[in-house]
């Protein structure tokens, strides 16, 4: 008897595919722009500045959305996490990680997050583990070790790449606790909150960005407003909706295409190449997804 071959996910809504699509054309642009910016702000002062922007931007949306849920106490607790993961701590890390990694390696290593995120999924949320999501995940994550190995041989210290790691956990919590947020709470709202209580975590860093404003040039200005309004307040914004309407696992996993990007980008702005064994780690990272998109065909 034969088996029949394995179907792929079942195809998802185009609006749906349009916000997955915008969001990681917006990372991967993200992680470019921290590279050309961070040598003007240092890291907590530069995640101050984006997420004040993206406050104001996602601020605006939720008065015209005119749509407001209380939050429960639970609630608030579960925002002050996911505020203080994603916004916060991931931002932060992010931008201490590429002072001394270039963007697409730094991308991959991020990598890390959308195999946590699908573990964690199935584990605290109830999405189960299905085979093909894991196997592409467990392919994926083997494309992340591959860069890390490159990027430790070319950087030769292991703070840039520890970073970056700190950076995948605080995004793959804070994806969890949004996705349980959202099953109540408007996206828009969740998402305004979070990078607001962000913002406010890393308020220490206020005097810093005064300073640094101050001797910045206009062009570093410009990449810090637009960090907090296209790849916050627009990606962020996008991500929630697709996460609405798709399991976290899964739309973690897609994200694995934004090193790709991100390397297309650095190389047309910086001429920065990572090591043929990082590049060879990104494509195993693509193979993974397209086999996290699959699910065996019902008897």
């Amino acid at each position: 008897m034969t088996t029949a071959p394995p179907l792929r996910a079942p195809a998802l809504a185009p609006p749906v595919i349009a916000a997955i699509v915008v969001t990681v054309v917006a990372w991967a642009s993200a992680f470019v722009v921290i590279r050309a910016t961070g040598a003007h702000f240092g890291g907590g002062a530069l995640a101050l500045g984006r997420l004040l922007v993206g406050s104001v931007v996602l601020g605006v949306v939720v008065l015209l959305g005119r749509r407001w849920v209380r939050p429960t106490g639970r609630e608030w607790l579960q925002l002050a996490a996911f505020g203080l993961c994603w916004f916060g701590a991931y931002n932060v890390g992010l931008n201490i990680a590429e002072q001394t990694l270039d963007a697409g390696t730094t991308a991959m290593l991020v990598g890390v997050g959308p195999v946590l995120i699908a573990l964690g999924a199935g584990l605290f949320l109830g999405e189960g583990l299905p085979r093909w999501l894991g196997i592409g995940a467990a392919v994926a994550f083997a494309g992340v070790i591959l860069i890390g190995v490159a990027s430790g041989v070319r950087v030769g210290s292991g703070a840039g790449i520890l970073w970056c790691l700190l950076a995948a956990l605080t995004y793959a919590t804070g994806v969890l606790f949004q996705k349980v947020l959202l099953r109540r709470l408007p996206a828009a709202q969740v998402t305004w909150l979070g990078c607001t209580i962000g913002a406010v975590a890393c308020l220490p860093f206020a005097g810093q960005l005064i300073g640094e404003a101050a001797t910045a040039p206009a062009g570093a200005l410009l990449g810090v407003a637009y960090l907090g309004a296209i790849p916050t307040a627009l990606a962020f914004s996008t991500w929630a909706y697709a996460l609405t309407r798709m399991p976290a696992g899964q739309l973690g996993v897609t994200t694995y295409i934004v090193p790709s990007l991100t390397i297309l980008l650095a190389l047309a702005f910086f001429r920065e190449v990572p090591p043929l064994l990082a590049i060879a780690g990104g494509v195993v990272c693509l193979v993974g997804v397209a086999l996290s998109r699959r699910r065996p065909r019902p008897a």
